[in-house]
């Protein structure tokens, strides 16, 4: 705790140099860790995307209710047959540095550059088949197949605008721009202090004439747990986000006058956790396997006990916060007897020493709760004769080995990204089986799964619709290619004096455009 305070009173004393003279509006948020770079093109990393979504901006935005709302693309139209959407864009639109925005920018972006460097827009937006550009407001996008999650894949997340005038011709990476980031957005770069903190500063040609409030948003870097929570405490910060706070101390915040705490601003994300089951190890590819994982497990006491009440017991791929999510499905209660009975069924029996199967755990390294996530699931398998060894490495590490599949089971937690066809479909899909992180590494194979979610992509009805995500939700909450656990509340909490800083279902990562300090 003493070398927590001193870090947050060094990081005051470090930062007072450079940011004497405080804005009038003014904000200050915890980031952790550092971003390796703010330019949204290049990278989808959660602190890339909190600040980057201040200076970039998509064609779309979606309310808390994951429905499309106008961003840059002022109002579009979709033809009868779903393959062709005409955008209208915004006027008077211009980026950071002067330059107009323009329909050309899209296709750039669209057509061009997202593609080669964006893990998301790489995938969906290969359904393209030619972008028009009429005039300067308009752009016409004929898809090769109707693929209704189309919007969503327009949104600051997963395709924001690049600058044609700056990326075109060159080598994206390597760009110098990409050290002063270039966007639409109500923000931009004004400084940044590496290992210390990145300060952003209200763009005056906004083209929301009115927005935004802030004068500056300052980050700070508080790569420590603890002290990110004295800094909050203390008013050095006034927002925290995602997992910046303990869980087991977010009670304290919410019983506190001065803060509120909120879950609300992660619709889009969804954020789901489980247990990674890599079927190529042995007993791990027979689902009786994995259906006995699911009833030795005590979801609620994860929910409750672990995460605090800050998660809620999953019931299958897609959580109770996304569109297409059905409860009818097979369920999974707390049941140690019926683990036992499944295992025997495989001739998993105990051994002198009561232990059925060994298998190694690969823990997920994003903080003491998901140590302690592991901790349980050792215990828990334990009561059934699965003996657990956990294996902890840094967070580079356990990326390198569950691409290359060199794990046997792991802890894991995905975005769902505002529609299945974007964060669903990748993990269960068996074209997706690559070498990728958050790829189908685990080697899942259904060809029912795999035609339910061809049919789903271009399924105009959402009745129709509906139906065809609730039967594959049936046939993968039966098969249990992967054990889910729990479905993740991020909480924001943040000081009183801090208004419309929740606004969409992105949440802290959208554009603060709206956000304001009371007097």
């Amino acid at each position: 705790m003493f070398s927590a305070l001193v870090g947050v009173a060094l990081l005051a004393m470090s930062s007072s140099a450079s940011l004497a003279q405080a804005a009038d509006q003014r904000l200050s948020m915890a980031i952790n860790p550092e971003p390796a770079t703010l330019i949204l093109g290049l990278n989808l990393q959660a602190p890339t995307q909190t600040i980057g979504g201040k200076i970039y901006e998509g064609l779309i935005v979606f309310d808390k209710a994951l429905d499309p709302q106008p961003s840059l693309a002022e109002s579009w139209e979709i033809s009868a047959d779903g393959k062709t959407y005409t955008f209208n864009l915004q006027e008077n639109v211009k980026w950071h540095d002067g330059a107009p925005f323009s329909s050309a920018d899209v296709a750039f972006s669209l057509g061009t550059m997202l593609p080669q460097t964006h893990p998301i827009a790489r995938t969906t937006l290969a359904v393209i088949d030619t972008i028009e550009t009429p005039d300067d407001d308009t752009v016409v996008i004929t898809l090769k197949n109707p693929f209704n999650a189309f919007l969503t894949a327009l949104a600051m997340n997963t395709a924001p605008m690049m600058p044609k005038h700056i990326y075109e011709g060159t080598d994206y990476a390597a760009n110098p721009a990409n050290e002063t980031p270039i966007g639409t957005g109500p923000f931009k770069l004004k400084e940044w202090k590496k290992g210390e903190y990145i300060l952003l500063e209200r763009n005056s040609d906004y083209w929301q004439a009115d927005r935004p409030h802030l004068d500056e948003i300052l980050f700070r870097v508080i790569p420590d747990e603890a002290a990110r929570s004295i800094a909050l405490e203390n008013g050095d910060v006034q927002v925290t986000s995602f997992s910046d706070i303990e869980y087991v101390d977010v009670e304290r915040f919410r019983s506190n006058d001065n803060f509120e705490v909120t879950y609300e601003g992660y619709e889009f994300f969804s954020p789901l956790m489980w247990i990674e089951i890599n079927h190529r190890v042995g007993p791990l590819g027979d689902k009786r396997y994995r259906q006995a994982l699911m009833y030795a497990l005590d979801r609620n006491f994860i929910a409750d006990a672990i995460w605090f009440g800050s998660a809620k017991p999953a019931t299958g791929p897609i959580s109770s916060t996304m569109k297409y999510y059905s409860a009818d499905v097979p369920e999974y209660p707390y049941d140690p007897a019926k683990a036992e009975q499944l295992l025997d069924e495989m001739g998993l029996t105990p051994d002198a020493s009561g232990v059925r199967h060994r298998v190694k755990l690969l823990g997920l390294p994003y903080g003491t709760t998901f140590v302690r996530t592991g901790e349980y699931i050792k215990q828990a398998l334990s009561k059934v004769g699965i003996e657990v060894t956990l294996e902890s490495v840094d967070r580079g590490t356990w990326a390198q080995r569950v691409a290359a599949w060199d794990y046997e089971l792991t802890l894991d937690f995905v975005y769902q990204l505002g529609h299945p066809a974007i964060g669903i479909h990748r993990t269960y899909s068996s074209s997706n089986i690559r070498n990728v992180l958050f790829s189908n590494t685990m080697g899942y194979s259904n060809p029912e799964v795999d035609t339910l979610f061809d049919e789903a992509t271009v399924e105009t009805d959402q009745a129709r619709l509906q139906e065809t995500y609730t039967k594959a939700q049936q046939v993968l909450v039966d098969d249990v290619p992967l054990a889910w656990l729990i479905e993740i509340k991020f909480p924001t909490i943040h000081a009183k004096t801090v208004e419309g800083l929740v606004t969409t279902a992105h949440g802290v990562n959208g554009s603060f455009a709206d956000v304001q300090i009371a007097e």
